[in-house]
C-alpha cells in the first residue's frame, strides 16, 4: 500500500527538490555545453559559433563581475589556450577572492546589495583597463566580459563624479524599496552609472568584445542584467524619467543624484547598432526551473511551470499562485507547481533608509526580511486546513534573501496553528503569547518576515550559493 506524504514530508520534498536542482546549474557545465577550443586552429567557439583565432591574439582582457564571477572566471581560465606572447589581464568584481587567482587578475570585493568602495574601485579600474588598449584592431585584441547577478550593487561608478558612494548607496536603497520591477530599477541605474548600459564595452574601443552571461533578469530582457555593462540598452532617458516619477523616487533621492536626473543634458546611453559586442547565455532561472520539475517529476508528482506572476506584487503572486495549485490538486492527487522569477515587495521609506539590519532601543534586530521570505509568510496567511497537506517554499537561488541571512522560508497550512510564544518580542505590549496569526500579520506590516520565520523554523538557510538564477517557488500538495 503506497503512504502518501505527510506535511513535514512534504517539507523536506521541496527543499530537496530546490537543492538538487541548484546542485545542477554548475557553472562547469554550463562552459561545458556553451564553450569549446578547437585544438587544430586553437579557435574559440561558443554555442558553435567560430567566434577568434586565439593563437593570433596579442592581448586579452577579462571583467568577471557578479556572485558567480568568481566561479565563471575559474572555469573560463580553466579552458583558455592563449599563445605565449599574448598578453591576459584582468579585473575580478566578486565576493571573495579566489584561493588560486593569477597575478594578472585584479581582485576587488565589491558590495552587495548596495556598492562599496570596492564597487567604486573595482569600476574605475576595469574602465582604465579597457581604455588602455586604445585603437587595439579586433584581430589583436579581444575583451571577455564574464557577468552574473549581483553585479549591478558590485560594480558601479556614478557618471556624474560629484555624487559620492554615500549618496551612491542611498540610490540604490531607494530603488530597491520602491517596488519598481527589476527591468524598471535597471532602466534608471543604466542612465546613473558610467559603466553600465553598454557603457562598459564602449570603454573598450574597437577590441572585439563577448560576454557570457549568468542571467537573473527576465529571459526576454537580457540587457538589464547587471544593469547590461556590456549590451546596448534599448530604453530611454524619457522612460527612465517616467519611473521615477511613477514611484516618487526623486523624493527619495539625495539631493545630489536629484540634481543628476534632474539635468537637461542628462547623456543617453549606447543604443542598439551603436555596439559591437556578441553575447552569450550560460545559465538563467528558466532552465533553474525545468531542472526543479525534473526532479519533481521523477519523485511522482504531476509538475507545472508557471511564471505567470514574475514581477508582480507579493500578494497578487500569492493569490495566484494558490488559485493555480488548488486547481491542478482538483485533477491530480500528488502535485508539484514551479514559478521562477521575482516578487516585488514596496518597502516604506522609513524602513528602507539603512539598507540594512534596524535595531529598537533594547539592540533587538527589527525590519528583518526579504521578499521571499515576506511572501512564504503572506501565503501562510492565505493557507486554510482544507488546503492540506501542502507546503510551499520560496527561496533565493544566491542564498541570500533582502537583509537576512536565509535564503528563503518555507510555510504549510499548519505554519500560524497555535501561539507565538515571544509576544513581548515581537512588538505586541503584552508579554504572554498571541495567537500566531496575530503576530504573523503583526510581523508582514512591519517588514519583519525573518524574525517571525526563523523564530519558528520556518527559514531556508544555504549560505551563500555563488550563483544568482533569481528566485524558485516550490508549492507541493499531496
Amino acid at each position: 500500500m503506497r503512504i502518501e506524504p505527510n506535511v513535514e514530508d512534504l517539507k523536506e520534498l521541496a527543499r530537496s527538490i530546490f537543492e538538487q536542482a541548484l546542485a545542477d546549474c554548475s557553472i562547469e557545465r554550463a562552459f561545458d555545453r556553451v564553450m569549446r577550443i578547437d585544438g587544430v586552429g586553437r579557435r574559440l567557439l561558443l554555442g558553435g559559433e567560430d567566434v577568434v583565432a586565439l593563437d593570433r591574439l596579442k592581448r586579452v582582457r577579462v571583467v568577471a563581475v557578479g556572485k558567480a564571477g568568481a566561479a565563471m572566471l575559474g572555469a573560463l581560465l580553466a579552458r583558455l589556450r592563449l599563445a605565449a606572447a599574448c598578453e591576459l589581464k584582468g579585473v575580478l568584481i566578486a565576493g571573495e577572492r579566489p584561493r588560486d587567482l593569477p597575478a594578472s587578475i585584479e581582485f576587488f570585493p565589491g558590495g552587495h546589495p548596495v556598492p562599496n568602495e570596492a564597487s567604486f574601485a573595482g569600476a574605475s579600474a576595469a574602465l582604465a583597463m579597457l581604455r588602455a588598449l586604445g585603437d587595439a584592431s579586433p584581430e589583436d585584441a579581444l575583451c571577455i566580459f564574464l557577468i552574473s547577478g549581483g553585479a549591478s550593487a558590485m560594480m558601479e561608478l556614478p557618471l556624474d563624479p560629484a555624487i559620492s558612494l554615500e549618496d551612491t548607496v542611498r540610490f540604490h536603497q531607494a530603488l530597491v524599496h520602491s517596488g519598481a520591477s527589476i527591468v524598471e530599477i535597471n532602466c534608471v541605474r543604466k542612465h546613473f552609472s558610467a559603466v553600465k548600459g553598454g557603457r562598459l564595452a564602449v570603454a573598450a574601443g574597437r577590441a572585439q568584445k563577448i560576454s557570457l552571461l549568468v542571467s537573473d533578469v527576465p529571459p526576454a530582457h537580457l540587457d538589464a542584467l547587471a544593469s547590461g555593462p556590456t549590451i546596448a540598452d534599448p530604453t530611454t532617458i524619457a522612460e527612465c524619467r517616467e519611473i521615477l516619477a511613477r514611484y516618487g523616487l526623486m523624493g527619495r533621492f539625495p539631493e545630489a543624484v536629484r540634481r543628476f536626473f534632474a539635468s537637461p543634458e542628462l547623456p543617453e546611453s549606447p543604443k542598439p547598432g551603436e555596439l559591437s559586442s556578441r553575447n552569450w547565455k550560460l545559465l538563467d532561472s528558466e532552465e533553474f526551473g525545468e531542472l526543479a520539475r525534473s526532479h519533481a517529476a521523477r519523485l511522482g508528482f504531476h509538475t507545472a511551470i508557471d511564471n505567470t506572476c514574475d514581477d508582480w506584487s507579493y500578494d497578487t503572486a500569492a493569490g495566484y499562485l494558490l488559485d493555480r495549485l488548488r486547481q491542478l490538486r482538483r485533477e491530480h492527487a500528488r502535485v508539484c507547481l514551479i514559478s521562477a522569477g521575482e516578487v516585488t515587495v514596496r518597502v516604506p521609506s522609513s524602513f528602507a533608509e539603512s539598507g540594512d539590519r534596524v535595531s529598537d532601543a533594547a539592540g533587538r534586530a527589527r525590519h528583518v526580511g526579504g521578499r521571499n521570505q515576506h511572501l512564504a509568510l503572506y501565503l501562510a496567511t492565505q493557507l486554510v486546513p482544507t488546503d492540506g497537506p501542502m507546503a510551499a517554499l520560496s527561496v533565493g537561488s544566491d542564498g541570500i534573501d533582502g537583509n537576512s541571512n536565509a535564503a528563503g522560508a518555507i510555510v504549510d497550512e499548519h505554519t500560524l496553528d497555535g501561539e507565538y510564544p515571544v509576544a513581548a518580542e515581537r512588538g505586541f505590549r503584552r508579554t504572554q503569547p498571541v495567537s500566531r496569526r496575530d503576530s504573523a500579520q503583526h510581523a508582514l506590516k512591519e517588514f519583519d518576515s525573518f524574525t517571525w520565520l526563523s523564530g519558528i523554523g520556518a527559514t531556508v538557510v544555504t549560505g551563500p550559493t555563488g550563483h544568482n538564477l533569481r528566485d524558485l517557488r516550490i508549492l507541493l500538495s499531496g
